[in-house]
């Protein structure tokens, strides 16, 4: 049954479509009301081509559209679109890389693969013969290590050197990529890849797409469909995947003809205690916080706990980090509350051992 929301978007786009010929308008109606994110972006972008119609006429169809959809899902949408439509220079992404906390293997593979494609442009350019294997990749590491930070970055680099005409990010999990009904899988798929080409897809945890391979048909298929997409759409896409280690291993040697679509696979290592305190250090810049000495020793000595404590494939690492400082952050608040208006910049910037010692513990009760 329609609801009263997409009829008053179809007529919308009705309208649209016969004053101004817009055959894809009723394509784009399909793929709202198919929950496309990016399907909104595009009638935004070009309802704004067309200079003739009334500022009033637009904004009727922004607030149908976002009437229909939500404000949030929209603005989000737009907000990424945004980031992906500018180019940033090369060197400057660099630097982001290379700022990045630990990870010295990764950023050294990442660094030579962006050599190399800057090299074959220019061989190209000169007339050389040039590699165009494919630009997909495996990432392979635990919990919180910056999988995707890093993912992001080579989406933007790589719209940087011109081999992604956008580079922007969607991120995927078997959720996205499964379908509820027999015979879905492979549109869903389809959808998927239309949103992501020009971009990263970045799917997690690839291994559950065919974890169950006795009986999970679904699995299979979008599968199938994604290997295809791996080769149809190489020169615009790149497919990143990622997950635990020994578990995407077991996924390609169970799936050779998908590892030969792959020809890059960077392993993350877990963060050091070093490590994940300077990462606590940055969040602590970044937002305007601060301890003091002994509030780090302390958190020092609980992360070589926590290490200790769990396996390699159970702590979060920067996750966890992050969790605790935003914890923390909660815990200040609290303890702030009732005398905020006499608070000092002092207090409002300073988190006491007492309020990281509660974030920490709250990391063991989500355990």
């Amino acid at each position: 049954m329609t609801s009263r929301w997409e009829t008053t978007l179809k007529n919308e786009l009705d309208w649209w479509q016969k004053k101004y010929s817009i055959p894809e308008f009723g394509t784009l109606y399909e793929r709202v009301i198919s929950n496309d994110e990016r399907a909104p972006l595009e009638i935004i972008s070009t309802m704004n081509k067309i200079n003739e119609v009334s500022e009033q006429r637009k904004q009727q169809l922004l607030i149908t559209l976002y009437s229909y959809i939500g404000f949030t899902a929209v603005e989000r949408e737009y907000v990424s679109l945004k980031e992906a439509s500018q180019t940033v220079p090369l060197n400057e992404l660099l630097n982001q890389l290379n700022g990045l906390v630990g990870l010295q293997d990764v950023k050294a593979q990442i660094n030579r693969l962006i050599a190399f494609q800057k090299v074959q442009q220019m061989r190209q350019a000169n007339g050389l013969a040039t590699d165009n294997g494919t630009k997909h990749m495996a990432f392979l590491g635990n919990p919180g290590t910056a999988k995707t930070t890093v993912a992001r970055i080579v989406g933007r680099m790589y719209k940087s050197l011109g081999l992604l005409s956008k580079g922007h990010f969607i991120e995927a999990s078997r959720t996205d990529l499964i379908a509820e009904y027999q015979g879905q899988t492979a549109t869903k798929v389809r959808k998927l890849i239309e949103r992501a080409k020009g971009g990263v897809l970045f799917i997690d945890e690839a291994y559950s797409l065919t974890e169950n391979t006795s009986s999970d048909s679904y699995g299979r298929e979008s599968l199938t469909e994604l290997t295809k997409a791996l080769e149809d759409y190489r020169d615009d896409l790149v497919v990143i995947v990622a997950g635990y280690p020994d578990l995407m291993k077991d996924f390609f040697r169970s799936n050779p003809g998908l590892k030969s679509r792959f020809n890059t696979f960077i392993t993350f290592p877990n963060y050091t205690v070093d490590e994940l305190l300077q990462i606590f250090q940055l969040q602590l810049d970044n937002n305007d916080y601060k301890v003091d000495d002994g509030t780090l020793s302390y958190l020092k000595e609980e992360i070589s706990k926590q290490l200790t404590k769990d396996s390699e494939k159970t702590f979060a690492n920067g996750r966890y980090i992050r969790n605790v400082f935003e914890s923390g952050v909660l815990a200040q608040s609290q303890r702030l509350f009732e005398s905020v208006d006499e608070a000092s910049v002092n207090d409002l910037m300073t988190l006491t051992t007492d309020d990281i010692r509660e974030a920490v513990k709250k990391q063991f009760e989500i355990v």
